[in-house]
């Protein structure tokens, strides 16, 4: 299981990491995006800040191992990017490059910008600005766009999942698009802004072994933990950027607002 293939295989078996996304035009905060970063506990990663002088004015939480991100903020430009594992052909070990650099470029241009796209693991990238949301989906010989619609939708390693066969979409698309959305300003507490998205996105009290859960919480045969390592909230609006993050899911306590300039 230590292998790229051996993970792959991994995620072909568990729908892991997910983007929950609501989209209303007319709203005073038109976007709103719940990202729940999964990875194995062992890999390094530190909490969302500006990290890179390549990009001034992007924020996000930083991988150590591979020093990209798996969800960039353009505080000033109203828009985010948010990356998730998809399924596929592997790209080669001899061209591989990582995953991470993708939503730090697509923050700055707003879409997927031109890269060697055979030098990437299967994806899907979600970039939402105040013009709407996109998804650009590469499964290793295709590469697709499409524009999410009016209302909340969820995606997981399958993509944009439109159905109810998943229990996680299921269970937890229903509550958001019934959950009040917030409002702008943006100011105030966690608590007092995301109001009835919080406790959804710090899991709704579902345990981790629930086929529903949000949060996650796996021992591989291997003795490696793969788990729910933070989660992320962001609104956009006219106004400006709410950015919200939770770096111990274990512990809703630790949920704060990430100051942003912009």
């Amino acid at each position: 299981m230590h292998s790229a293939e051996g993970l792959y295989r991994f995620w072909r078996e568990r729908a892991l990491c997910t983007v929950i996304v609501s989209v209303e035009p007319e709203a005073e905060a038109p976007v709103l995006l719940a990202g729940v970063r999964d990875e194995f506990v062992t890999r390094p990663w530190m909490s969302p800040a500006p990290y890179w002088s390549e990009y001034p004015g992007l924020v996000g939480g930083r991988d150590l191992m591979a020093g990209g991100t798996w969800l960039a903020a353009d505080p000033a430009g109203r828009r985010v990017a948010a990356l998730l594992n998809g399924r596929g052909a592997l790209a080669s070990q001899e061209i591989r490059r990582s995953r991470g650099d993708l939503p730090l470029r697509a923050a700055v241009a707003g879409e997927l910008p031109p890269v060697d796209l055979p030098a990437y693991d299967p994806f899907h990238l979600v970039v939402g600005g105040l013009d709407g949301v996109r998804i650009w989906s590469w499964n290793g010989e295709r590469l697709t766009e499409e524009k999410l619609p009016a209302g909340v939708h969820m995606l997981v390693n399958t993509g944009w999942e439109r159905g109810d066969d998943n229990p996680r979409v299921s269970y937890f698309r229903s509550r958001f698009a019934a959950a009040v959305r917030p409002r702008w300003p943006g100011s105030g507490s966690t608590e007092r802004f995301w109001g009835e998205w919080l406790p959804l996105a710090s899991g709704a009290g579902l345990a981790h072994d629930d086929p529903r859960a949000l949060l996650v919480r796996q021992r591989l045969e291997d003795g490696r933990i793969f788990a729910t390592l933070s989660v992320t909230l962001i609104a956009l609006s006219e106004g400006g950027m709410r950015y919200d993050f939770c770096p111990q899911p274990e512990d809703p306590s630790s949920w704060h607002e990430v100051r942003t300039p912009g």
